[in-house]
């Protein structure tokens, strides 16, 4: 185990070399920077140059990737250009915001889908298995912002329940057990859109995989043995039915810290998802640049942590 760790991890370099060529190479080809961008009628020429010599933005492109790439591999992210603070200090301060909505989603989106799954599995082509069906393509279809202008009419506005945007009450300053509470109200309607988005797709895959598993020899002789259904059912079928979701779950990884970009704009919540997106349209390069790497280094090590879970999971599996 500790081997093939360590040899993933060295195959991780030249791909992470591959991915930092052609995300720099795509940030080249927008047209315009952070000068351009700020738009200022006010600033002349001469200050213009000034500003891209401060920033390195006169130089050439592949000089520029090499002076990144040296820096990044120093640990050295830079400074973003919008927020005028380093780049790590920028996404520490956003990215748990997004971590919030994102986690309790997950967790709440795994379990209504197992046990979705599970049920419309084992009453195949009933009015449940219908009703489930029905409620996964509606969630499926709908666009997330469309969700979320329905819940924050219904349950915000028309039945004043929860608020409509915001991370905190304004002017509360609570701390302590208060202000959890206070961030888990505001909250609420966010991760019910994100949690409704993932349940459904996850709840077809989880019937489909329970349907294949309960046609098998296995479970036909667990209950010729007279054991019970829920045994059959929960700790034969769903055990070996949730071998292939552990690869679903590894790639939740990057999904936990990248942010809802829509749905953060849409309940102004203070994530990474809208910082992100302003970088993009402000051409903060270095921001944007060191995020999409902290990205790219998520996604190889939940790709790697769902190979080694796999193989956790299904002894037969050897890890080479």
């Amino acid at each position: 185990m500790r081997q093939y760790i360590i040899r993933r991890l060295l195959q991780m370099i030249p791909t992470l070399i591959g991915i930092s060529i052609v995300v720099f190479a795509i940030t080249a080809l927008v047209p315009g920077d952070y000068i351009t961008a700020r738009n200022n009628p006010n600033m002349t020429v001469e200050k213009a140059e000034e500003l891209r010599r401060l920033y390195g933005l006169d130089k050439p492109d592949i000089q520029r990737y090499f002076i990144w790439a040296g820096n990044m591999l120093q640990g050295k992210f830079g400074d973003s250009l919008q927020h005028k603070k380093p780049v790590l200090e920028v996404i520490n301060t956003y990215v748990w915001n997004s971590f919030i909505i994102a986690f309790c989603s997950l967790v709440l989106s795994w379990f209504f889908a197992i046990i979705a799954g599970v049920f419309s599995a084992k009453f195949q082509y009933s009015l449940l298995d219908k009703l489930i069906t029905l409620f996964v393509f509606v969630c499926m279809s709908l666009p997330s912002f469309f969700i979320g202008l329905l819940v924050i009419k219904i349950f915000a506005l028309t039945l004043n329940w929860f608020p409509v945007g915001g991370m905190t009450t304004g002017g509360l300053n609570a701390t302590g057990w208060a202000y959890v509470k206070d961030v888990a109200y505001h909250g609420f309607l966010p991760i019910l859109v994100l949690t409704m988005l993932s349940t459904g797709s996850l709840t077809r895959y989880f019937r489909t995989s329970m349907l294949e598993v309960i046609r098998q020899d296995y479970i036909r002789t667990a209950r010729a043995k007279g054991l019970k259904e829920r045994t059959v059912i929960f700790k034969h079928a769903l055990r070996n039915a949730m071998i292939p979701a552990i690869t679903l779950l590894g790639f939740e990884l990057p999904a936990l810290f990248g942010g809802a970009i829509i749905l953060e704009q849409i309940f102004i919540w203070p994530g990474i998802g809208q910082v992100y997106l302003g970088s993009i349209s402000m051409r903060d390069y270095p921001f944007m640049l060191g995020f999409t790497i902290i990205l790219a280094v998520l996604t190889l090590l939940g790709n790697m942590l769902s190979d080694v879970l796999y193989g956790v999971a299904d002894p037969r599996i050897r890890l080479k």
